[in-house]
């Protein structure tokens, strides 16, 4: 270290003299107590004092330049160092040799930069401001092409100088994308697929740039599937795989690049890789199976590749998949059944599916869950068993299959997620099905769990859905039973509340099942109506003028249904209705007018 002591002196004379001679010595002296003792040898040369010598060094002129660079370089690997670098003066400089044409130049400067720029605001903020991204954008633009060694590990080094001076910094990065650096960085993938450090340092700049949005479109545009596709084929290590894998997940977000993908072959490779690690048992094959399995699902959630890879209900793919749902791994299991709830989304898929018997393997992996419940298992069968039942044709199917009992069987989970599934499921079931909303409308079980559930305040979802299926079980069974039951589990009060939800379909669903509970046993209900506040709510329903037609239609219907009992009738006449309906005759809706002169009619016949 004496050494280094005396070649810093010699250098604070040297520099002022500019006596290449000695200057060369002294940093070559530098460079060797660099490579002996970094950490060491940087504190020293902060101490003395000596960065701020180093501009005057880096002149285009000096053949030092390189090795005064390089010092650069390997002092910034110190986070202590990188600040101070930027307070004595060395960005601008640095930029300015990257005008040069020499190599050596480049690759040092290159280095330095890159260095500084790592995990540093104050060096990243001092490189936008020299204009140092865009000459370092333009090198690998009139480079890109060239496969010469050395122009490869230059090459590396400039993208791994963008990627440290862009890392989790979105205007940087956009930036980048506006000087057009994605397809750039694109070709290079091409070209030298070959050069392992260079594709593996591209994979981490389109990690970083791939998470903007706006970055996707430009990805769109470039060749980047059928390259990703390629460079996975070719890997073996776990670890390189997983370098693709992290770039193809959020480049799968965009439904172009999607169906790129697909077409570039990319489902056969995590078709490949699901059959390789299905029964493995190390912590690579693990994690591998989970994110091919993943971002197999991932690309089912674009409309067009997913309908590619059904076919018709034919394609290898969609077979294949559906191999996953009796299989014994939950993560397979579970992929397979996202899978079907995205290819389920849309009526001519659902069909084919419940037509091809389907509905059984969701039923018995479903069985396999209700003792050693897998919550996200669970959760992903429901939810495509929900998409199966929406089309007319399949519910009558659905239900000879048992699929309500099986569902049924879930009511004691705990679970948020599986709850709002199990109830968007029976929803969907009953829809139009008489028969079948009777017998769930009279399961005093579930009425009790749904009446429950309409209180869970910390579960907006769970909330909402619960009063949905309470008010579908009568709406569709308009089965005095069913009403019985709602009145009888304490349900009345959740509906009155519902109706008077900020949506409008939630209170108009509301309002009929009201509707249809006052003319089915109003007696019975009187009670709850009254407790409730019923018709303090319809009174505020009506006067709003926010109301949708559909709302003020159904509120007369109901007032007009409630007139039957007495302390019901009192409260109508207490709260001056006739006036708020006479006014309602004037409405631009006809049905709206013409149920205003009725109810008009009936309250003025009844006061």
């Amino acid at each position: 270290m004496d050494n280094l002591s005396e070649a810093l002196e010699k250098l604070k004379l040297a520099s002022s003299d500019s006596s290449t001679d000695s200057v060369e010595s002294c940093v070559d002296c530098l460079l060797k107590a660099l490579a002996n003792n970094n950490t060491e040898a940087s504190m020293k040369i902060q101490e003395m004092g000596v960065l701020p010598l180093l501009p005057s060094l880096l002149t285009p002129q000096s053949s030092c330049s390189p090795k005064v660079a390089n010092i650069i370089a390997e002092v910034a690997k110190n986070e202590f160092m990188r600040t101070p670098c930027v307070e004595a003066g060395l960005i601008p400089p640095l930029v300015q040799l990257l005008t040069s044409s020499d190599q050596e130049v480049l690759l040092q400067t290159g280095r330095a930069l890159g260095n500084i720029c790592y995990d540093s605001h104050e060096g990243r903020s001092a490189v936008d401001q020299a204009g140092g991204a865009l000459l370092v954008v333009d090198h690998i633009k009139s480079l890109s092409q060239n496969t010469e060694p050395d122009n490869e590990k230059l090459l590396t080094v400039f993208v791994g100088m963008l990627m440290n001076y862009s890392n989790e910094n979105d205007s940087l990065q956009a930036q980048l994308i506006n000087m057009g650096v994605i397809p750039t960085l694109v070709k290079l993938l091409g070209v030298h697929s070959h050069n392992t450090a260079l594709t593996e340092m591209c994979l981490i700049a389109f990690g970083n740039l791939a998470e903007l949005e706006a970055s996707k479109e430009q990805f769109a545009s470039t060749n980047i599937a059928e390259e990703l596709v390629r460079l996975f084929q070719k890997q073996t290590e776990h670890e390189k795989k997983e370098m693709v894998f992290e770039v193809l997940a959020p480049l799968a977000e965009n439904d172009v690049i999607k169906l790129q993908l697909v077409e570039a072959g990319l489902v056969e490779c995590l078709l490949q890789v699901v059959a390789q690690t299905v029964d493995g048992e190390r912590e690579e094959d693990i994690a591998q199976l989970k994110t091919a399995s993943d971002l197999m699902v991932l690309l089912l959630l674009g409309d067009e590749s997913m309908q590619k890879l059904f076919e018709g209900g034919k394609g290898s793919v969609f077979q294949r998949v559906l191999s996953w749902i009796p299989s014994n791994n939950h993560q397979l299991q579970l992929a397979g059944a996202l899978a079907i709830a995205n290819f389920a989304r849309n009526d001519g898929n659902c069909i084919h599916m419940v037509d091809t018997g389907i509905v059984q393997k969701l039923l018995e992996l479903l069985d396999r869950h209700v003792e050693e419940g897998n919550v996200t298992v669970q959760h992903a069968a429901l939810s495509a068993l929900r998409n199966l039942a929406i089309p007319v044709v399949n519910k009558s199917k659905m239900l000879s299959a048992g699929v309500a009992d099986v569902v049924l069987k879930f009511l004691p989970s705990e679970m948020p997620p599986v709850q709002f599934k199990l109830l968007g499921t029976l929803r969907m079931l009953i829809d139009t099905q008489a028969e079948a909303a009777e017998q769930l409308g009279t399961n005093v079980k579930l009425g009790e769990r749904l009446v429950e559930w309409c209180e869970a305040k910390d579960h907006a979802g769970v909330m909402g859905e619960s009063n949905r299926l309470l008010s579908a079980l009568i709406r569709h069974s308009k089965s005095k039973e069913v009403v019985r039951t709602v009145i009888q589990c304490g349900g009345v009060k959740h509906l009155v509340t519902m109706a008077t939800s900020e949506h409008m379909i939630m209170q108009n669903e509301a309002l009929v099942a009201l509707g249809l509970i006052a003319a089915l046993d109003l007696v019975a209900a009187e009670k709850d109506f009254v407790g409730s506040s019923l018709v303090s709510v319809l009174h505020k329903l009506l006067s709003d003028e926010r109301s949708a037609p559909e709302i003020k239609y159904n509120s007369m219907i109901l007032i007009c249904a409630v007139m039957g009992s007495e302390p019901l009738h009192k409260e109508v006449q207490s709260l001056a209705f006739i006036d708020v309906v006479s006014k309602l005759r004037a409405h631009e809706n006809k049905t709206v007018s013409h149920q205003a002169s009725l109810t008009e009619q009936r309250l003025t016949a009844q006061s």
